[in-house]
């Protein structure tokens, strides 16, 4: 397998991706429902991974009804978090290091917000690092529409089919096969569909993306 052409730019999806947090934020899911009297099934979970808070409170609202309390279980799933920090995936650290080698510029493109962002490049000392970073706040319509990935690649100065995208949501698969660039999905919480494979290369882990770089 190899790419259709070699990429200018690297854009990383954050939660799932670059970070092994979306077994974190379920656990905080089922826990804050759990303390508000209400119960989460996993196939209720997985529909919201991937989306943008706003997205995910339709959906919840969709789930339990328009008088969920909304505000209080934002404010159970942070507590349940804390200052928890979720460990980079696999692979990731060697893949920025490779990217440096090969003067390949990477951005972010996350349905996250800029504080879970800043946490947790602080943590594993991202900082200066991306050369673009796009959250949630930069961007009017989020995940799957391609305007995270379109901001991502205009800042990083590449045509969006020369950008190399790197997700494990259906939901980052989508914005960024519609933003037009090279697309792989690095499954994690949700297994990759006919529609995903249709739109992504599908690798196990981002040792293998680093693979076809090389």
């Amino acid at each position: 397998m190899s790419l259709p052409r070699k990429p200018l730019a690297v854009v990383f999806d954050l939660d799932g991706t670059l970070i092994d947090s979306e077994a974190l934020v379920k656990e905080a899911h089922f826990a804050a429902c759990a303390k508000l009297g209400f119960s989460m099934s996993e196939a209720q979970f997985l529909a919201l991974v991937g989306m943008h808070r706003e997205a995910n409170d339709a959906q919840l609202k969709l789930y339990y009804g328009a008088d969920f309390p909304l505000e209080a279980f934002i404010a159970e799933t942070r507590a349940h978090v804390g200052e928890r920090v979720a460990p980079l995936k696999p692979g990731a650290a060697e893949l920025m290091d490779a990217l440096d080698d090969l003067a390949l510029p990477f951005g972010l493109a996350t349905s996250s917000r800029r504080p879970w962002v800043d946490r947790h490049f602080a943590a594993h000392g991202l900082g200066g690092r991306f050369r673009a970073i796009v959250t949630r706040q930069d961007c009017i319509d989020g995940k799957p529409h391609p305007e995270p990935y379109l901001n991502a690649s205009r800042l990083l100065g590449a045509a969006p089919i020369n950008v190399l995208a790197l997700e494990d949501s259906h939901a980052g698969v989508r914005s960024a096969h519609a933003a037009g660039c090279m697309t792989m999905m690095i499954p994690d919480l949700l297994a990759p569909n006919d529609e995903m494979r249709k739109k992504a290369r599908v690798v196990a882990s981002l040792h293998d993306v680093l693979a076809l770089l090389r």
